[in-house]
This record gives C-alpha cells, sequence and structure tokens, in this order.
C-alpha cells in the first residue's frame, strides 16, 4: 500500500454574493483532472504573497466574475474553515476565509479574466438558494449551503 501523497497547504479568501433574495452567487467548475465531475464553487482562490484575505477576496471576485466593488462592501469574516481538494492532480488543503456582500441580482457577470488553468474548467455563474443546492448535491462542499446561509444572514442583518 502507498503512501498517502502530501497536501499543499494555502491560504484561500472566498467571496459570497448575496442578492436581495437570499441567494448566493456560484460558479460552476470542474477539476480538470475529473472532466465529468461538474459541481458548484463560491467564488474564490488562493491568497496571494503579500496580500491580505479581504484583497485577495476583491482580486478574486473580479478576476473570476468581473465584478468590482468598493473593499467597504466586503463584510468581516463569516466563516473559516479548511477544506481538502485536488485540483489537476494536486492535493490541496486550502485555509479559507469567507466574506460576503450584497448584491444586486441583475449585476453583469463575465468570464473574461479566469486564470488560463481555469478557462473551460470555470463555465457559468449562476443564483443558487442554499437548500436548493443542498437538494441538488452539487455542491463542491457538503458544508457550501451552511456557509451561505451564514453568509445571507449577515447580508440579511446589514439589510
Amino acid at each position: 500500500m502507498s503512501a498517502p501523497r502530501a497536501r499543499v497547504h494555502r491560504t484561500a479568501a472566498r467571496v459570497l454574493p448575496v442578492s436581495p433574495l437570499g441567494e448566493v452567487l456560484l460558479l460552476h467548475g470542474r477539476d480538470p483532472a475529473r472532466p465529468d465531475d461538474w459541481h458548484w464553487v463560491s467564488i474564490g482562490g488562493a491568497v496571494e504573497p503579500g496580500e491580505s484575505t479581504e484583497h485577495g477576496a476583491l482580486r478574486e471576485l473580479r478576476e473570476e466574475t468581473g465584478i468590482v466593488v468598493s473593499p467597504v462592501a466586503l463584510s468581516p469574516p463569516v466563516h473559516v474553515g479548511t477544506h481538502d481538494f485536488s485540483w489537476d492532480g494536486v492535493d490541496y488543503r486550502s485555509h479559507s476565509t469567507f466574506f460576503a456582500i450584497a448584491l444586486d441580482r441583475d449585476v453583469e457577470v463575465r468570464l473574461d479574466g479566469l486564470e488560463e488553468a481555469e478557462i473551460g474548467n470555470l463555465t457559468t455563474a449562476a443564483w443558487w438558494f442554499p437548500d436548493e443546492l443542498a437538494a441538488d448535491g452539487t455542491a463542491a462542499a457538503p458544508d457550501l449551503p451552511d456557509i451561505m446561509r451564514k453568509a445571507i444572514a449577515v447580508v440579511k442583518g446589514a439589510s
């Protein structure tokens, strides 16, 4: 029996845009090493060296959706957790900080700022209610619907 592969540790920042209806904007994506395994993921990714999690969250939002918001629009962290995942044959342990923002549902989402490895692997964005995502069973992580509920509570409490 072979030893398990070592995981690459990384710090990540993730954003959960919340509509006035209480939906969360997610991205439809896949691991290029598993091209038939599509799932819904939160917006975000690795924090760059010297970057704060807040700035990383805003940068990822801009890169992955074309949406630019003021730093003051970002909530305090709504969830911090560790998630294991694989991407293109590499195993990661991601220490993720999730933020929420209030966002109009009719905002224009553009995927033209994706990194080269994301092109074709992140294909669309859609608004989801947490219960619908949980029932659908296509969340990238089983706790994503619960994290979405936290983001909605923070945004709704602020309005």
